[in-house]
């Protein structure tokens, strides 16, 4: 049975960051995709950055293309569903450095940026034409910023209709807006899925990540969580996190937590108090989840946290109360 936009299956699993950036641009390892079976899971994201295989607009390299095709095929041996993104697209990117054309502007750089981001989708439609939706997603573009809905609609049509003009049945998704917080009900005539995030509040999940200015000063967080007068629980998240998303699916869009999980710097036992109300909002919602990520400062491996006692994993060091804590999610 095919998965329906409308509703998602509770896909489980974690981010895979070969692709990432283009400074990172390696294969995808296969050891990965059998630890994540192997452990019950069944859904891996590739957040990938379009540089590592463009040479030019249309100009692909295919030795790169293989890689992320040699992916997709691990996956589909092994019962793992393959979500492919575009952390970086033509003409936007969430992270430094600033593309040179601007995906959501109006005019003739807008309209070049949103035809090479559909020219990109269009070619990996052809590419992967025949794969099952149940083996294979796209995700369209990580976290828009705040912008006018109407200028994102723009960028993600185009995108769909490369796409299915050339394989109609393909399962899209689309993240939500302000950084994948926020849904986006003026997409759903566009019968896709949509994708948010489980990182809030920032003060868990990102406390001293060098890459958020600030917060080296914020106070050594707790859950529940009570800073600047803003107090953050269960039920909040419930309100602010779930809520407005469960509104989004009386509309017929299928929902999934496309990335979440805490930086190294938060203690541990305050990681996973946090995590486990997570997991059983999103448990009660029916949505399914990639945590950031398997391997590194998010993820149960290899995460380089001062006050976990790891064991050897087919050598690495493994978090097993964070890993038990997600099986238990299944």
């Amino acid at each position: 049975m095919q998965p329906d936009a409308s509703h998602l299956p509770r896909w489980r699993g974690f981010n895979l960051l070969e692709k990432f950036t283009l400074n990172g641009n390696g294969p995808y390892q296969e050891a990965d995709f059998d630890i994540v079976a192997g452990w019950g899971f069944d859904f891996v994201r590739l957040p990938t950055d379009y540089r590592c295989w463009t040479e030019a607009p249309g100009v692909y390299k295919e030795p790169v293309l293989r890689e992320i095709d040699q992916a997709v095929g691990w996956g589909r041996t092994k019962g793992v569903h393959v979500n492919l993104c575009l952390h970086r697209a033509p003409g936007y990117c969430v992270n430094p450095p600033p593309e040179k054309l601007d995906l959501w502007a109006g005019g003739a750089d807008g309209d070049e940026a949103r035809k090479q981001f559909a020219d990109q989708w269009g070619m990996f439609a052809a590419r992967y034409r025949g794969i099952p939706s149940s083996q294979l997603s796209f995700d369209l573009v990580n976290e828009p910023a705040d912008i006018p809905a109407s200028a994102y609609v723009r960028a993600v049509t185009a995108a769909v209709t490369a796409i299915r003009d050339t394989d109609p049945h393909r399962l899209i998704v689309a993240d939500g807006l302000k950084w994948g917080n926020a849904p986006v009900p003026e997409l759903a005539g566009l019968k896709i899925a949509q994708s948010t995030r489980g990182y809030a509040p920032m003060q868990i999940s990102h406390h001293r990540a060098s890459w958020i200015h600030g917060s080296d000063a914020w106070p050594t967080p707790d859950w529940p969580l009570t800073v600047g007068g803003q107090h953050w629980d269960k039920a909040r998240l419930q309100r602010e996190q779930i809520a407005p998303w469960q509104e989004l699916q009386k509309r017929g869009v299928g929902v999934h937590i496309g990335e979440w999980g805490a930086y190294n710097q938060t203690p541990h036992p305050v990681v996973l108090a946090w995590m486990r109300d997570q997991l059983a909002l999103w448990r009660a919602a029916g949505w399914g989840w990639a945590m950031w990520n398997l391997r590194g400062a998010f993820g149960p491996l290899d995460s380089g946290r001062a006050d976990v006692a790891y064991e050897d994993y087919r050598g690495h060091e493994l978090d097993r109360a964070m890993l038990e804590l997600l099986r238990r999610d299944r």
